[in-house]
């Protein structure tokens, strides 16, 4: 089999890293060529590479964050009360590991769903699945999956995601039935995953919020047993761009 055929075999058997890889070697002068043992290594390092970035790319189209965000284009300064440090603090996505939640609150238009996308971003980057929910389009779901039968498989679906991200809590009413799914929800996570919190509401408002003492109660165990908080302050950031 010569070169080219090799090739083509490897970008049918999806090994498009080490395919590239041997056919750059190959372009090198006979005296520059590597060793058979530096070859090998020299092909499965580009595949390894190749698949951690396929996976990152998939991670991210999946997660369906609602901004292209990143940790480097936070705006920092003392008026919204927030840090590179506490922000490198989570950079790691060391508190995913730990199973612990993020609580970001603040007042419209401070940032709290571009911080909260991107920790997601950073999660992707890091191999953890992520889903993003906006709080009226998870009632949605919640809805639509109670009346065709498929409420357990969503459920299922959003328990293999490390990370989930609920914006906009608190903006709307909460049916009973998304208060039991969310506390489904949360049963099946608590222990075993994270989920960030994106809220005009302070935390303090989010038992009346809830509403039903006994489920708000709850919820908020299972929240706010392992948990940090953001409370940015500051004008609106869509006002002063």
């Amino acid at each position: 089999m010569n070169v080219q055929a090799t090739i083509t075999l490897m970008n049918k058997m999806k090994l498009e890293g080490m395919a590239n890889a041997y056919q750059a070697i190959h372009q090198l002068p006979i005296n520059n060529q590597p060793t058979t043992h530096e070859s090998i290594a020299n092909l499965v390092d580009p595949e390894m590479q190749s698949r951690a970035s396929k996976r990152t790319n998939m991670l991210i189209r999946l997660s369906r964050l609602r901004y292209k965000a990143s940790l480097h284009d936070i705006k920092y300064n003392a008026d919204r009360n927030i840090d590179k440090q506490t922000i490198a603090s989570l950079a790691d996505c060391s508190f995913i590991d730990r199973s612990e939640n993020l609580f970001i609150t603040g007042a419209t238009g401070c940032g709290k769903s571009f911080i909260g996308c991107a920790i997601g971003y950073q999660a992707c980057l890091y191999g953890h699945r992520t889903l993003y929910f906006n709080m009226n389009r998870l009632c949605e779901q919640i809805a639509v999956a109670k009346v065709d039968g498929t409420f357990i498989k969503w459920i299922n679906k959003l328990q293999k995601a490390k990370l989930i991200i609920l914006d906009d809590f608190g903006l709307q009413k909460l049916s009973h039935d998304v208060k039991l799914a969310l506390l489904q929800i949360l049963e099946d996570r608590y222990g075993k995953a994270s989920t960030i919190i994106a809220s005009q509401l302070p935390v303090k408002a989010w038992h009346p919020y809830i509403d039903e003492p006994t489920l708000a109660d709850a919820i908020l165990d299972r929240l706010t047993a392992k948990c940090s908080r953001l409370e940015l302050m500051g004008k609106s950031l869509r006002k002063s761009s």
